[in-house]
């Protein structure tokens, strides 16, 4: 039996253009001899979908494009994601389902029993969970069709599950003899690789085959890779789609054999890829082509500017140089240098006597007072002022360069350097920005060499470092990692690493401190397990101290 996975970029509410997609995959998987297809998790309506669901418009709009679907794919099955309206009265009036197409119309249904709601997942929040599930049969083989998380509760992988219901066990208890799961499984460093060691379990615990197909492409926030698999009774992969792009895979489930694409190597290479892909979808789906990047002549803004031309072209780019009185030559050069090298549209716009102006205007009111971090703050607020009136300008958006150790300190301007559409590189640590930067240069050298080598520094008073007001960035990653991702006290990660409690207390109590600027931020990328954003939900009027 051969089968194809429609491995697509959908867009959150683009009915037509998810449509078209879903109907010239099947179309090709036909032409080369397939007689079922499968798409990923909500792929009609695009996912997540959110509040989208409870507009009784919406949810028609997919029900009515799953019956087009139907009628323009007669020659092959297609197994789509879609949102159906709720059969119990749950206070839930939608469930995520997924549906199977044959020869013009609907002929069965399964909805999703698991709703997560840990991280950046509120399910719960919008869907009705099914009261039970169904096997159906295709080809001589009974088939388990799951949707994302109802396969991730295996007791045997899982050391602590989530759910008490296995829906995987259930339907292959019941007689199912294949695993079909369709998703839409966002990326974060290290979940490729987990999620093949995931399914894999999945696949040898129940002696049965694994097919996975993963949605690609940006939708916010979030970024998902892709690479779908097909994984035999033996648990070994015998089809796998490409990552971060768009794929349709062959396999043959009979002959135990399928298509092995290209996979791209490398946490720094992946992570690079996600961003891109990232970039370019937010910007494009939100209906812009040319992006703006204030260029500093620091390594964050020349990260940003590299990913931005991967991303759209050094046509639809333009850099913005903002030199201000304590600006060093050498920064002014290398942002002329970087914008040379990618080929950019480069501008240069003084601040200086903006800045003197400010300062003037409010020296009566300033009086008396000695001149502290207000002065400093001016010059990107400054520079934010001149960057969104050529954003509104040019009918383009603007990139905010900050990374998620200045993002996670509070180290960074509000309505200053914070101001833009998207925050490109907030999810990456500034340790881990040297090191795509320097991927970036292994593969085209365009970042100049004194952009990586000179001292950080946010250039706001004279001869400053950013290690003037931070430790070094590898020691505040590690308790940045610890206190975000892993959750660990104070003491916890003072004793873990051999860090003084004093200074792990100081950044835990800036980052606390600075939740308000965060809430306040541009949506930035998720890359890593736990992102700032909508997915790390904490209060900004709180006093706890852990």
């Amino acid at each position: 039996m051969k089968i194809a996975l429609g491995q697509i970029n959908p867009t959150v509410g683009d009915f037509s253009g998810n449509a078209a997609k879903i109907v010239e995959f099947s179309q090709r998987a036909q032409a080369s001899g397939a007689g079922l297809i499968l798409f990923p998790e909500l792929s009609i309506c695009g996912y997540p979908p959110r509040d989208l669901v409870e507009r009784s418009s919406f949810v028609a709009k997919n029900l009515e494009t799953a019956q087009s679907i139907a009628q323009r794919t007669g020659g092959i099955a297609v197994i789509c994601g879609l949102v159906t309206r709720a059969q119990e009265e749950t206070g839930k009036s939608v469930m995520n389902s997924a549906a199977l197409l044959v020869n013009g119309a609907i002929r069965f249904t399964q909805s999703k029993i698991l709703l997560p709601t840990y991280d950046v997942f509120d399910e719960m929040r919008n869907f009705a969970p099914a009261a039970a599930q169904d096997l159906f049969s295709f080809c001589g083989k009974r088939m388990a069709l799951t949707i994302c998380e109802d396969a991730w509760n295996d007791k045997n992988f899982w050391s602590k599950r989530l759910y008490t219901i296995d829906p995987v066990e259930e339907l292959m208890r019941a007689g199912g003899n294949c695993v079909l799961n369709i998703s839409a499984s966002p990326y974060w460093m290290g979940k490729r690789e987990f999620r093949k060691k995931m399914l894999t379990s999945l696949a040898l615990n129940h002696k049965a085959p694994v097919v996975m197909v993963n949605q690609v492409g940006g939708n916010d926030s979030l970024i998902f890779d892709g690479s779908s698999l097909v994984i035999n009774a033996g648990g070994e992969i015998i089809a796998q789609g490409t990552s971060f792009a768009e794929d349709l895979v062959l396999f043959d489930l009979d002959g135990n054999r399928g298509e092995l694409h290209e996979q791209i190597q490398g946490e720094e290479a992946k992570a690079y890829a996600a961003l891109v892909l990232g970039t370019r979808d937010y910007v494009r789906k939100c209906g812009f082509r040319t992006v703006i990047v204030a260029l500093s002549g620091g390594i964050d803004s020349a990260l940003t500017a590299a990913i931005a031309v991967a991303a759209l072209g050094p046509e639809h780019v333009i850099g913005i140089g903002m030199p201000g009185p304590y600006s060093s030559p050498g920064s002014v050069g290398d942002a002329q240098a970087l914008a040379q090298n990618l080929g950019i549209r480069f501008e240069l716009l003084s601040i200086k006597e903006i800045f003197q102006s400010y300062r003037a205007v409010l020296e009566p009111v300033f009086a008396g007072r000695a001149e502290d971090v207000t002065e400093e703050n001016i010059q990107p607020r400054a520079r934010g002022t001149l960057l969104m009136a050529l954003a509104n300008k040019f009918g383009a958006i603007v990139l905010s360069t900050g990374n998620k150790s200045e993002l996670g300190v509070g180290y960074c301007t509000l309505y200053g350097d914070m101001v833009g559409g998207l925050a490109v590189i907030s999810d990456v640590p500034k340790t881990m920005v040297y090191r795509l930067a320097r991927y970036v240069n292994s593969r085209r050298p365009v970042i100049p060499q004194a952009t990586i080598e000179k001292p950080p520094s946010a250039e706001l008073r004279p001869d400053q470092k950013d290690t003037d007001t931070l430790p070094s960035y590898e020691v505040l990653d590690a308790i940045l990692e610890d206190y975000i991702e892993e959750l660990r006290t104070p003491g916890q990660i003072a004793a873990r690493h051999g860090f003084a409690i004093d200074l792990v207390r100081r950044i835990v109590a800036m980052v606390d401190r600075n939740e308000y600027k965060r809430q306040q931020a541009a949506p930035g990328l998720k890359i890593s397990e736990k992102a700032f954003g909508y997915g790390r939900r904490l209060p900004i009027a709180a006093k706890y101290e852990c």
